[in-house]
């Protein structure tokens, strides 16, 4: 029975037809491009065929997708590997693990970590960011306003120095005109006696 199978799975093969001529020598040269937002696919020449595939602009200088995301340990950021390295006798007090003296008392600073972490990364309204950019709109106008306020100061102060020196002007010439000389002391032992006293 075996020996009939083998017959008839051989007879079969050698009844196939022979490839045919194209086959056994070398077709034309297939060239694959990659074209990025309107350009334009280079035409076939003779011999040449061309084959374009077309892509968005966005993807123009960024890395092929299927090279982009890659499970393979050797693509693993250096980050990643020193937080494990970090987590290597990592036991004992404030350290979350199950095992060794104290290990539950450091679960709470873990989870406010991780808690902080998530809130850092979330893609929520990030209220820190928004605060940031309000304040220093606030000071922008803080610093504006402030300057207006030194000039309207400085000015005040000018016209006030500018009253006070014209006041102290007027004084001492109304004083010059409105006093009398002042009338001439005489020493009286200075005066001549008459002879005799």
């Amino acid at each position: 029975m075996k020996r009939v199978l083998l017959i008839a799975a051989a007879s079969a093969a050698f009844a196939l037809p022979p490839p045919a001529a194209a086959q056994d020598q070398g077709g034309d040269k297939v060239n694959t491009v990659i074209l990025y937002g309107e350009d334009k696919c280079p035409q076939s020449a003779e011999g040449v065929i061309n084959v374009c595939a077309h892509l968005p602009e966005s993807e123009r200088y960024r890395i092929p997708e299927v090279l982009r995301e890659s499970s393979s340990p050797q693509n693993e950021s250096w980050t990643n590997k020193v937080l494990s390295y970090e987590a290597v006798g990592n036991f004992g007090p404030l350290s979350c693990t199950p095992y060794g003296a104290g290990g539950e008392l450091g679960c709470t600073a873990k989870m406010i970590e991780q808690a902080y972490a998530e809130r850092a990364n979330s893609s929520d309204v990030r209220f820190g960011q928004l605060i940031a950019q309000a304040r220093a709109e606030r000071l922008a106008t803080v610093d504006s306003e402030a300057a207006a306020t030194q000039a309207r100061v400085e000015q005040a102060e000018q016209e006030y120095l500018a009253r006070q020196g014209q006041s102290q002007a007027n004084d001492a010439s109304t004083r010059d005109r409105s006093e009398p000389t002042p009338a001439r002391v005489v020493d009286p032992n200075k005066l001549a006696r008459p002879p005799g006293q």
